[in-house]
Order: structure tokens, then sequence, then C-alpha cells
């Protein structure tokens, strides 16, 4: 049984350098929030399965791609499944947490995402480009990354890549979720400034779109991130579902706005460590 105060161990990587953004100082406000409703302990995500066991649940939040831990970050979900550590966001998620094979899967289903390969064999799946972009299938923000001419782009593509047409697109534009409820919306108004993000006010419309992926992911418990673009002709592609670890930009919300979401998240956090909704 959960102690009176429900203790948690926070999972993040204070020192990690995200380009144009501080993930730190958004863990470092959540949790100084947190502290108000739970017994809560940080720690770096190679230190995670050491100390999971004293604690009544893991919450993963900013702890960088774990492209750079990749073996410590199998061997804690591996021994978070065996004892039946209640991790947050949960381990089943089908999108991020799991590589980027559900672009590939959404695509070939007709879901509105970029069109997406995994195989310059199939190029002739995707509508005719100049450019494309080609990165790993196991990449992480942004890391190998790579955008290149059309001649060019069968000695680009080799290895385990996704290759996309360079969308030409109007915007970008994320809504953020928790435990399936849309929280708020953020866009760039600048494709050349991506991480200078402003409040987004999300029509009927987009909110389908994006609840359509959300709906896909079936995650039940946390918090999920749907990137999306603007195409040209008004329509919303989607770029990434982020399940695992979503950087979520507070400092671009009114502070109004970002205590609603510090109490949606406390809840949703109480209800999961409690058990008061059943198991994603």
């Amino acid at each position: 049984m959960p102690a009176v105060r429900p203790r948690l161990l926070y999972v993040t990587d204070l020192a990690y350098q995200a380009r144009g953004r501080r993930y730190c100082d958004e863990d470092i406000f959540l949790t100084a929030r947190l502290r108000a409703r739970f017994d809560l302990a940080l720690c770096h995500p190679l230190d995670a399965a050491a100390l999971m066991d004293g604690f009544d649940a893991v919450v993963v939040r900013n702890s960088g791609p774990v492209l750079g831990y990749q073996s410590a970050y199998d061997a804690f979900r591996e021994q978070a499944l065996a004892t039946g550590t209640r991790v947050y966001n949960p381990l089943t998620g089908k999108a991020d947490m799991a590589g980027k094979q559900y672009l590939l899967d959404l695509s070939a289903a007709g879901f509105p995402v970029i069109p997406t390969v995994g195989s310059t064999e199939d190029l002739d799946r995707l509508p005719p480009a100049e450019r494309y972009v080609v990165k790993p299938k196991l990449g992480a923000d942004s890391v190998g990354l790579r955008i290149v001419p059309a001649g060019q782009i069968a000695a680009a593509a080799r290895g385990e890549v996704l290759i996309q047409p360079c969308v030409d697109f109007v915007h970008e534009v994320s809504f953020y979720f928790v435990d399936d409820d849309f929280e708020y919306a953020l866009y760039a108004p600048d494709p050349e400034r991506r991480w200078e993000l402003q409040p987004y006010p999300a029509t009927a419309a987009d909110l389908e779109f994006a609840r359509r992926f959300v709906d896909w992911n079936d995650l039940g418990h946390g918090i999920q991130r749907v990137d999306a673009c603007r195409a040209r002709d008004g329509g919303l592609l989607l770029v990434e579902l982020e399940d695992l670890n979503p950087y979520l930009s507070l400092e671009a919300l009114p502070e109004e706005a970002r205590d609603a979401f510090v109490g949606t998240f406390t809840a949703s956090l109480s209800r999961f460590v409690q058990g008061a909704l059943s198991p994603a």
C-alpha cells in the first residue's frame, strides 16, 4: 500500500543540454510544486533501476534521449515490468517510447502523418519531392536528422532510417494531453524559430486530429505531446507522438495556465499512485 504521502522517484537529467531550452528549469519548477502532495526524490536515469524499489511510483520526465544510455534504460524497463513497478508514463506506449516504427505503420494505414517509408525501394509511395528528410529509426531530439536533395537520397538513406518528403509547412503546433484530456496547445509561428512558442487557440478540428493519435496509443495514464505541422493546404500532419518524456514548454504559458497544468498533473499522479484508475 502507498504511504500516507505517496513516495515518487522523479527521473530527470538536470544537466542535459537541449537546443534552445533549459529542461532542468521545468523539472525544478514541477518538483517544487509536487512536493506539496508527495514525498519526492530526484535521480538521474542511470540510477533509476537501483533506486526505484523504495518508491510507490517512478515518474520519467526530462531524462533526455535514451540513446545515450540505451542499455541502462533497457535494464530499467525490464526490471520495472518484472517487478510491477508503476512507471509514469506507463511502459506500454506504442509511439516514441518504442522507436519510430509507428510513423511507418501509421503512414501505411492512411493516418494524417507526414508520408514515411523505411527504404529507398519504397520512394514511389511518397509524393515527389526535391528534398527529403532522412532520420534514424531510433533517433530522438533531431539527432542524426538530415535534409538531402533528391539526387543524393540513395547514398544518404542507408541503415535503419526513415525517409520523408521535406514538407513546406506554415507552422508547427503541439497539443499536450494528460490522461487523455487535452490541456493546452503551443505553436511556433516562425518555422525558422521553432523553439519560440506561443499559446495556440486549438479548434475543434485541431483537437479531433490530435485525439485520433492519443486514442490510437491507448496509454491511459500520463502525459503525451502530439507534434504536428500545418501544411500549406491548411491540414495538419503528424510529426511525432511523444509518449516517453515530452518536454512541456511550460515557460511559454501564462501563469494561470501553468497553475492549471500543475493541478491536473498532480491529480493524475495521485490517481495513478493510488491505483484509483485501472492499470493501462
